[in-house]
């Protein structure tokens, strides 16, 4: 696919259609721009697709809609030759360049920013092939893997020649290419899964935390005590996964919900509710505690704040 042959007026268009129809229903945003032109070409080695893309700059985003359409799942990576990518998932985001890779699961929501000129090899494995041999997926998506040593440069290095080679190869050879691919890939996320470093599972604690405070945040109920109950760990292992963060578990979860109620008050969709009734949906069940930390925070009483804090800038403290 290329947009060479496509008129200026068209490009847009089609090129979008042809990322929704060879990608599975994936919608994509070119930041604007009505200038664009890109190019597409694609290798089968077994059940392995590998695919170069070279474009102007552009996103991609699958939503929870698109997911739940969608027949067959699919890990996807994305290596760039040139320019960047950075892959959204699970509530991170992994920025790569080249001689980098990242990897993101088709069946999750995902978006992937491309905020430059780019040059991607592109590669989708069967998610199946990979869920069934026991990684922990969704602490591996969306973290950047090094293609400068050890098993991931060997699995890149891999992936680029097999797109390089694949049209000169029977069909027999591609599918044991494409099974090579999924082994050195395999061996690459179990690595990472591996590397078993007290920091590699203390960020990872740490985002799964994030995840459920985002979730739960207007629970009142919700405490260190209970994150530590839903999450099957202890209370030092939470205090441990915040270690780099002098506030704390406590206090992140705190000013998460004063952040919350920040943007409520400062949303002038919002002008009608109380600011009782907003406290209260964020997780405060006391008031004079939550004006108290409120006016420590932000400077001023929630009162001053929706009154005069529109379009004004209140540094925290």
């Amino acid at each position: 696919m290329s947009t060479d042959e496509v008129s200026a007026r068209d490009k847009v268009p089609y090129w979008r259609d042809w990322v929704w129809k060879l990608f599975g229903g994936l919608e994509s945003d070119l930041y604007g721009d009505t200038v664009f032109d890109g190019r597409i070409t694609t290798a089968h080695a077994g059940e392995v697709v590998l695919t170069r893309l070279e474009s102007g700059r552009h996103r991609v985003m699958r939503s929870q809609s698109l997911v739940r359409a969608s027949e067959q799942g699919y890990l996807k990576i994305v290596a760039p030759q040139r320019g960047c990518a950075g892959v959204e998932q699970q509530g991170r985001q992994a920025w790569v360049g080249p001689g980098e890779w990242s990897i993101y699961d088709t069946t999750e929501t995902y978006a992937v920013a491309n905020p430059e000129p780019v040059e991607h090899l592109i590669v989708m494995l069967p998610k199946a092939d990979l869920a069934e041999r026991g990684l922990p997926l969704p602490e591996l998506m969306a973290r950047p893997l090094g293609g400068g040593h050890g098993i991931a440069r060997l699995a890149l290095e891999t992936m680029r020649s097999a797109y390089q080679e694949l049209p000169e190869m029977s069909a027999e050879a591609a599918r044991g290419v494409g099974a090579a691919i999924t082994q050195l890939v395999h061996l690459s996320l179990l690595d990472l899964a591996g590397r078993g470093t007290a920091l590699t599972q203390r960020q990872a604690l740490r985002d799964r935390i994030k995840q459920l405070v985002a979730h739960r945040l207007g629970d009142a109920a919700l405490s260190v005590d209970d994150i530590a109950l839903a999450l099957r760990c202890s209370r030092r292992q939470l205090y441990n996964a915040f270690a780099d963060e002098p506030e704390g578990v406590a206090g992140y979860l705190l000013r998460e919900r004063l952040e919350a109620v920040r943007r409520d008050l400062a949303d002038p969709t919002q002008v009608g509710r109380s600011i009782t009734d907003i406290a209260l949906a964020r997780g405060f069940n006391s008031l004079p505690h939550f004006s108290r930390v409120f006016a420590q925070r932000f400077g001023v009483p929630p009162s001053v704040y929706r009154r005069e804090g529109f379009g004004q800038t209140v540094v925290p403290r």
